[in-house]
């Protein structure tokens, strides 16, 4: 027994001594040799114009299905019926604010109806000083030549939220029920978040077309997990004290649905609808890449064109309707506790001002439907030709001025980082590159995640788009070493000082807020259109999340730990790298996991402005009918992508907290 025990040792102590660090390091010295002696073999290039069997009959069947759309009793009892009733929904709501109908020149609701009515709403729901919010930021909409853009836009958002809501809140009730319906949706909540947005469109239009309905449905999809996660959240964060004690009185499961557990989640399942209605306008205005109209649609056009003055214009628009959205929405959930708050001063003057408000809200309503003037923004929009002309005017400057410091911050990183690490993805055999991301998922998130990413990377081959996947996976890691970067730095300076953290916290919520279309305005007047721009866009768009996580992991490390540190004469540098980052892993991890799926999100919307790859292929999928296949594989590749990082990064966030 002893001489066992002695032969064993060396192993155990083998196994000690081999740490995980030196095992990602060995993977990568042996991808390193073998680059250098294998550098552009087998590397599966294609070219833009080029097309994979795959990609062939993918065109196929969407010929096939275009020809037997109106003779397939799938087709005509199912997927049209879908259509048609979204279709209907949209167009009724259009035809209230947005679009002509029934001979008339203008909507059933004019301009100073709707004007009205947000106002009204608001106040309603929330309080004066959103009410006010919602009225300027609605007639500034007008102010920017936008009207009619900007109310197809809420058109299409509240046609969504609606279908949205119907869905999700009796999903969410039924799986904050039901611990076995909880476990069936989890798994596909999580692929429907890790998803990229773009994804969601070339399919959805081999079903319903392209237009407005096919824009709805989708935002629908990408909408929902939001509501059905938060309101089963919300069902289960009830009080089980609170429950039992409604059983003893002899409730029924239907009263104690309705009297106790829904009125005692409420405020959290309106933050759910406030998620939902954030998600719904991100994704109808990228929904523009399928012909749904408003304000995405001219963002689109803009980009295209690289007209950056009109791009701005429209984004900004964007980001008035949604920190409009978001304030009322907050202000409502938020509502019952700030009357709780205020007493009893004003609430026996609230329902009076309220009837008063309605006959006001009503008045406008019925001039707005009787008169043109009251219909029709008055003006031009001038103030919109004018921030477009500043915009201009600013991009020419900077360009003229600041060209010189863009253009070498834009060489640095480009020749520095992505284009060595895009080289070593693209001119390393597939079959290298493939060995060495799942041996380093098997190494970062355990065998599990390793078989993910044999399964993913087997997928990725299948596509015929692996150049193309490698180029979006160097953007994409380069990018997120950014936002880590990023988050680090701001991330602990908001986890140590709390005075910081008040002061950029509002910032950080009020990024999240803006569409991801928005962010690429700014950078493409900066950086012109190249695949840097969608970097950088990219990295402001996931950092305000990663920052947000990691302030609370640092925050979250016991103050006796620090103290300790501190009073063992270790100095800030040394706390933070030795105490409070090491005890952070997890969220660390966690802030790299929702870092690299935001940015993937992003850097394939940078296809719109010379991102190419694999947002490229997906562009030109929606425009170049014979590219359709390729577009479609190439959303295939996303998810795959996407998976493969949400998989090995959670898993590696278990393995840190274990």
């Amino acid at each position: 027994m002893a001489v066992a025990a002695d032969a064993t040792a060396p192993v155990a102590h083998l196994r000690r001594k081999v740490s995980r660090p030196m095992v990602l390091a060995a993977i990568l010295l042996v991808w390193l040799v073998l680059f250098a002696a294998l550098r552009g073999r087998q590397t599966m290039t294609l070219a833009a114009a080029d097309l994979t069997g795959l990609h062939r009959w993918l065109n196929d069947v969407n010929d096939t299905i275009g020809a037997n759309r109106d003779s397939n009793p799938l087709f005509l009892y199912f997927f049209n019926e879908i259509r048609l009733v979204i279709d209907n929904l949209v167009t009724f709501i259009q035809s209230l604010i947005s679009q002509p109908t029934d001979g008339r020149p203008v909507p059933q609701i004019g301009w100073l109806g709707v004007v009205g009515l947000t106002g009204y709403v608001s106040w309603a729901v929330g309080n004066w000083r959103v009410a006010l919010l919602a009225v300027a930021g609605f007639t500034f909409l007008g102010l920017q030549g936008l009207w009619q853009e900007s109310m197809d836009t809420l058109a299409l958002t509240l046609s969504a939220v609606f279908v949205a809501l119907l869905i999700g809140i009796p999903l969410g009730v039924w799986a904050g029920l039901s611990d076995r319906f909880n476990r069936i949706m989890t798994p596909f909540l999580d692929f429907m978040q890790t998803m990229p947005t773009f994804v969601y469109l070339a399919p959805l239009t081999l079903f319903f077309l392209i237009g407005g309905a096919s824009a709805t449905i989708t935002t629908v999809i990408y909408a929902a997990p939001p509501a059905i996660r938060i309101t089963a959240h919300a069902i289960r964060s009830v009080p089980q004290t609170t429950a039992e004690a409604a059983d003893s009185l002899g409730t029924t499961r239907t009263q104690q649905l309705l009297k106790v557990l829904l009125p005692l989640s409420k405020r959290t399942v309106v933050m759910g609808i406030n998620q939902t209605i954030m998600a719904a306008l991100a994704m109808v205005t990228i929904a523009a890449l399928i012909d749904a109209p408003g304000l995405g649609k001219t963002v689109v056009q803009a980009l295209q064109s690289l007209d950056v003055g009109t791009a701005f214009n429209a984004g900004l628009a964007i980001v008035v309707m949604a920190i409009v959205l978001d304030r009322v929405t907050t202000a409502a959930a938020a509502r019952d506790e700030a009357a709780r708050r205020s007493g009893d001063r004003f609430l026996k003057w609230r329902r009076p001002l309220l009837a008063a408000g309605g006959v006001a809200a009503a008045v406008l309503v019925y001039l707005s439907h009787t008169y043109i003037w009251a219909a029709e923004f008055p003006g031009e929009g001038s103030t919109g030709s004018n921030i477009a002309s500043a915009a201009d005017t600013a991009t020419t400057w900077m360009q003229d001025h600041l060209s010189g410091l863009t253009n070498a911050f834009r060489d640095a990183i480009t020749n520095g980082l992505l284009n060595p690490f895009q080289t070593l993805l693209t001119d390393s055999p597939w079959w290298l590159v493939a060995a060495a991301l799942v041996g380093l998922g098997a190494v970062l998130g355990g065998w599990r995640a390793g078989v993910t990413a044999a399964v993913c990377v087997g997928l990725l081959v299948g596509t015929g788009l692996w150049s193309d996947s490698m180029t979006t996976l160097a953007s994409t890691v380069v990018a997120t070493v950014l936002v880590m970067l990023l988050g680090v730095a701001f991330g602990v300076w908001m986890g140590r000082s709390a005075l910081v953290d008040r002061v950029i916290r509002p910032t950080l919520d009020a990024a999240q807020v803006m569409p991801p279309f928005v962010y690429l305005v700014p950078f493409l007047a900066l950086f012109g259109a190249t695949r840097f721009t969608a970097i950088v866009a990219a990295v402001v768009y996931a950092a305000p999340v990663a920052i947000k996580i990691i302030a609370d992991g640092v925050r979250n490390v016991p103050e006796t730990t620090v103290e300790a540190a501190s009073s063992a004469g270790c100095n800030t540098w040394q706390i933070i790298t030795k105490v409070q980052l090491p005890m952070a892993r997890s969220a660390l991890t966690l802030a790299t996991n929702q870092g690299l799926i935001y940015v993937l999100s992003m850097v394939v919307v940078g296809g719109l402005v010379g991102a190419g790859a694999l947002g490229y292929d997906v562009v030109a999928g929606f425009s170049q009918g014979e590219l359709y296949g390729k577009g479609l594989a190439a959303g295939l590749a996303i998810v795959l992508l996407g998976v493969m990082f949400d998989r090995i990064t959670q898993a590696a966030a278990r393995r840190t907290r274990a």
